[in-house]
C-alpha cells in the first residue's frame, strides 16, 4: 500500500471549541488548566479521525493556541526585549502576551497573578499574512543583540503524548530558513541588520530540537520550508543547503521530511530535491508545472510526497485525474511514494458531517479536512490495486454532476461580463479635480476622524440574530432591535464628535459571509469555520457558480443611519478582491472571471447607494495584496484584473462621491504603483503596529490620492493612550500633506468591547483636535 500522510490538521474543533475555549481563559472564566485540557482534548480527537481515515503518519506540533510561527519563536526562545521575559521555559501567558500586548501593566487575561506580571503597558508583536492564504502569524523580530535558545517544550511534550496514545506520530516544524525570511528586523541602532547572520546560532537549537526528538523516538520530523515556493536569493539558496546538511548529520534514528507548499518550486527543483534529507514534499496542485521535471530528476534515494489534494479549497479530488498524475510517479519512484494533502488542512473547515442545511447537490461537491482525508486514503487504495469499484464510481458521479449542473451557469451575467468596455473602468475626472468637489461638497476639517467600518459585537448583538436565524424573533422585533443598535453608534459617533461616521454594522455576521447571502451563485455552511488569526475565525462563502445581484444589499441600512445625523455617512462594501480571495472560489473558470463579475454586483450597488443620498462610499479591499502570486513574475496579471475589478465596482458615480478603500497587515512597497493605479480618494491603512513603517512605500512613491494612517491598534484590546496616538500622526504628518492626512484606527472594530473602544475612539478624536489646534497656531 502506498503510504500516506497529512502536514497538518485544523486545530480549533469542528463546533469552534478552542475559540471558546481561549476566550473563556482570555475573559478569566477558566483555569490554565483547564485550557491545556481542552487543547489536549481537541489535540486527541484530531489524531483518532487521522487515524481511522487511514492516514499512516499524523502529524503533531500542527495544533496551536494561537500561531504556530509564535509557538517556533517560543521553541526557539526568540521573545521579542519589551516582554521582559526572563529566560524560563515560555509557557501559555507568554504566547499570549506576545501575540495581544499588556494594558497599564496588565496582561490580556484577566488572572490577578498575571496581572503582576507586567510593569507598563506593551504592544503586541505584528502580524501579517502566512504567504498567501488568508491566515496571520505573529512576526518574528529579530535584532543585533538576537539570540535563540531552545525554551519551550511543546514539541516533545506532544509527540510523547500521541505516541503513548498509539500513534504513528510526525513532529512537525517551521524550517529555519522560512523562519528568517518572514521574519522582521526590530533594531532601531541597525535598522539594515541581516537576519540570516543569526543562520548559525539559529541551527544549533534546531539540531538541539531534532536530537531531542530523535531520542524521544520520532521516526519522521517533518520540516515545512514553503519559502521554497518563492523567489529565492542567493543567499535564501546558500542557507537551505547550510542548513539541511549539517540538520541531517545531528539525526540517529529519525528521518527527515521537507516540505515545500503553496506553488511550484520551479528554478528552485534543483537545488530543493538535492538536499540531504530523506524525504520531499511538493505541492502538486499549485505546483502542477514541476511534475515534468520533478519525475525527470528526482534522486534515487529519496522518497517522494506529492501533494495531490486540494489543501486550500473545498472541491472534491478528481480521482481520474489525480491516479493519472500518481500513476506516472509511482512508474518513476515505484514505492517511494507517498501521498499528502498538498498543504496544511488548517485552511479549510473540519468536516461536512455537521452540515445539516447545505443544499445537497453543492454538498455532493464538497470536501472538507475529514473528507479530504479520505480521499488521500482512498487514492492510495486505487493506486496500490483495489477492487472496490465505489471508490471511483462515487467520485466520477459527483464530478460529472458539477460540469454539467444547469445552476452554475448564467447567460445574462456571461453577456454582461463580457459587454464591459474601457469607460466602465475609469471615474469621469481626475482625482485632483474630484477632489475640489469632494472638499465642497463634504467641508470636513483638516485631519478628518473616521473609522473602518464595523463596531462591537456584542453578545446582545450575536444572541438577537441568532434567534432571529432559529424563527425565535420576528424579522419586525430584529429590525427595530437592529435600528436602536445602530441609532446608540451613531449617537456615541456624533458625542465624541467623529467627522465622518459609519452604522457599525450590527446586521452584518461577517463582511464577506453578508454579501455572498444576498447574491446569486454563493451557498454557505452552518460549521465551515477556518482560523484567520488567534481566536478569530471566519466562515468563508462558496461561490459555485456565476455571480450576480438580485437586489441592493446595504442601501436599506445606510439610509436609515444617515437619517440619524447631520454629518456625512460612510457606505460600507466589501470589494470583489476580497471577496474572492475570502471565499472557496470555484475552479471551473480563471479567478479573474469570477471578479469581474463580483465587480458588477457590488459597481450596482455602489450606484444605489449615491442615489440613496450617500456621499461616501468604502469598498474594502484588504485582502487586495494577499492575492499576489507567490511568483513577481506572475504578478502583473494579477494586478492588471485585481487593479480593473476594484475600478469597476468604483466608478460608476459622480466626482464629488468619495471612494474610501482599505487595507490591511499589508506590506506595501512592493504594489504601491498598483495601489495608486485603483484611484480610490482615500485609502485607510494598517499602521500602527509597524510604528508607521508600512506608511513609507506610500512616502516614497509620493502617493497622490488622500491616505488614513491608522493610529490606533484593534487587534489589541487595549486602549492606546494619546501621547502615543500623537507620535503616530505625528510622524504620518511629517511626511505626508495635510491636506491629505486622515485620522482612523487600523481596522474594524467588530472584535472589540465597547469598554476599549469609548476610550480609545475618545483618545483618537482628541489627537485629531489637537492636531488642528496645532496647526491654526502656527
Amino acid at each position: 500500500m502506498v503510504k500516506t500522510h497529512n502536514l497538518g490538521y485544523p486545530r480549533i474543533g469542528e463546533k469552534r471549541e478552542l475559540k471558546r475555549a481561549t476566550e473563556a481563559y482570555w475573559k478569566g472564566t477558566i483555569t490554565v488548566d483547564e485550557l491545556q485540557a481542552i487543547g489536549k482534548e481537541i489535540r486527541v480527537r484530531n489524531w483518532k479521525k487521522q487515524q481511522e481515515a487511514g492516514i499512516d503518519l499524523i502529524p503533531v506540533n500542527d495544533f496551536s493556541f494561537y500561531d504556530q510561527v509564535l509557538d517556533m519563536s517560543c521553541l526557539l526562545g526568540n521573545i521579542p526585549p519589551r516582554f521582559k521575559w526572563n529566560g524560563d521555559e515560555i509557557d501559555i501567558k507568554t504566547i499570549f502576551t506576545v501575540a495581544r500586548g499588556t494594558q497599564d501593566g496588565i496582561s490580556q487575561i484577566n488572572d490577578e497573578k498575571d496581572c503582576q506580571t507586567s510593569k507598563i503597558s506593551t504592544f503586541a508583536s505584528e502580524m501579517t499574512k502566512w504567504f498567501d492564504t488568508n491566515y496571520h502569524y505573529i512576526v518574528p523580530e529579530f535584532r543585533t543583540d538576537t539570540t535563540f535558545s531552545l525554551s519551550s517544550s511543546k514539541v516533545f511534550d506532544e509527540f510523547q503524548e500521541a505516541k503513548e496514545l498509539g500513534f504513528n506520530a510526525k513532529p512537525v516544524l517551521i524550517g529555519p530558513i522560512t523562519y528568517l525570511s518572514l521574519g522582521k528586523v526590530q533594531d532601531s541602532q541597525n535598522p539594515d541588520f541581516d537576519p540570516f547572520s543569526l543562520l548559525d546560532d539559529l541551527l544549533s537549537v534546531y539540531e538541539a530540537i531534532i536530537q531531542k526528538l530523535d531520542k524521544l523516538g520520532a521516526e519522521w520530523i517533518q520540516i515545512d520550508e514553503p519559502i521554497v515556493a518563492t523567489d529565492l536569493s542567493e543567499q535564501q539558496t546558500k542557507a537551505l543547503t547550510i542548513a539541511y546538511e549539517r540538520l541531517n548529520r545531528i539525526t540517529q534514528k529519525s528521518q527527515l521530511l521537507l516540505s515545500s507548499y503553496f506553488g511550484g518550486v520551479r528554478e528552485n527543483l534543483k537545488t530543493f530535491v538535492a538536499l540531504p534529507v530523506q524525504a520531499i514534499h511538493v505541492d502538486i496542485v499549485r505546483g502542477a508545472e514541476d511534475l515534468e521535471e520533478l519525475l525527470k530528476t528526482f534522486p534515487e534515494n529519496k522518497i517522494l510526497s506529492l501533494g495531490i489534494v486540494e489543501g486550500r479549497n473545498i472541491w472534491r479530488n478528481d480521482f481520474e485525474k489525480s491516479l493519472s498524475i500518481l500513476e506516472q510517479a509511482k512508474k518513476v519512484v515505484g514505492d517511494r511514494l507517498w501521498i499528502a494533502p498538498s498543504c496544511s488542512l488548517i485552511h479549510v473547515p473540519v468536516t461536512l458531517a455537521n452540515e445539516k442545511k447545505l443544499d445537497i447537490e453543492v454538498k455532493s461537491w464538497l470536501a472538507f479536512a475529514d473528507e479530504k482525508l479520505h480521499e488521500i486514503a482512498s487514492l492510495s487504495k486505487l493506486l496500490s490495486g483495489s477492487n472496490e469499484e465505489s471508490l471511483r464510481s462515487d467520485n466520477r458521479t459527483a464530478a460529472a454532476s458539477r460540469r454539467t449542473s444547469q445552476r452554475i451557469h448564467n447567460p445574462i451575467v456571461k453577456k454582461r461580463v463580457e459587454q464591459i468596455t474601457d469607460n466602465d473602468f475609469n471615474r469621469s475626472s481626475s482625482f485632483q479635480q474630484r477632489q475640489e468637489k469632494q472638499f465642497e461638497k463634504l467641508n470636513l476639517p483638516e485631519f478628518p476622524t473616521t473609522t473602518i467600518g464595523s463596531f462591537p459585537q456584542t453578545n446582545e448583538v450575536r444572541k438577537a440574530r441568532s434567534k432571529w436565524k432559529k424563527g425565535e424573533l420576528s424579522h419586525i422585533d430584529y429590525d427595530a432591535f437592529l435600528k436602536e443598535e445602530t441609532a446608540k453608534c451613531i449617537s456615541f459617533q456624533d458625542d465624541i464628535d467623529i467627522d465622518m461616521l459609519v452604522h457599525g454594522e450590527f446586521e452584518r455576521n461577517d463582511m464577506v459571509e453578508y454579501f455572498g447571502e444576498q447574491l446569486d451563485g454563493f451557498e454557505f455552511t452552518s460549521f465551515g469555520w477556518v482560523q484567520s488569526y488567534g481566536s478569530r475565525y471566519v466562515k468563508p462563502p462558496i461561490i459555485y457558480g456565476d455571480v450576480s445581484r438580485p437586489k441592493a444589499m446595504t442601501v436599506y441600512w445606510s439610509k436609515y443611519a444617515q437619517s440619524l445625523t447631520s454629518k456625512p455617512m460612510k457606505g460600507m462594501l466589501t470589494g470583489p478582491v476580497t471577496i474572492l480571495q475570502w471565499s472557496f472560489v470555484r475552479d471551473d473558470q480563471p479567478r479573474a472571471l469570477t471578479t469581474h463579475q463580483i465587480a458588477l454586483a457590488i459597481r450596482d450597488e455602489v450606484v444605489d447607494l449615491e442615489a440613496a443620498g450617500i456621499a461616501a462610499i468604502q469598498i474594502d479591499e484588504p485582502a487586495f495584496r494577499e492575492g499576489l502570486p507567490l511568483r513577481k513574475s506572475d504578478w502583473q496579471d494579477y494586478l492588471h484584473w485585481a487593479v480593473n475589478t476594484f475600478r469597476l465596482s468604483a466608478s460608476g458615480v459622480q466626482d464629488d462621491t468619495q471612494i474610501h478603500t482599505h487595507m490591511c497587515y499589508s506590506e506595501f512597497n512592493d504594489i504601491i504603483e498598483a495601489i495608486a493605479q485603483m484611484d480610490a480618494d482615500v485609502i485607510t491603512i494598517e499602521t500602527s503596529r509597524s510604528n508607521m513603517e508600512l506608511l513609507d512605500a506610500f512616502v516614497d512613491f509620493k502617493y497622490p490620492n488622500e491616505i488614513g494612517p491608522g493610529v490606533y491598534d484593534i487587534h489589541s484590546p487595549r486602549v492606546p493612550q494619546v501621547n502615543e496616538m500623537v507620535n503616530l500622526l505625528q510622524k504620518a504628518e511629517a511626511v505626508l500633506p495635510r491636506r491629505s492626512l486622515w485620522v482612523n484606527p487600523d481596522c474594524g472594530l467588530k472584535t472589540r468591547q465597547w469598554a476599549e473602544v469609548k476610550p480609545s475612539l475618545t483618545n483618537m478624536v482628541e489627537v485629531a483636535k489637537a492636531a488642528r489646534e496645532q496647526l491654526c497656531n502656527v
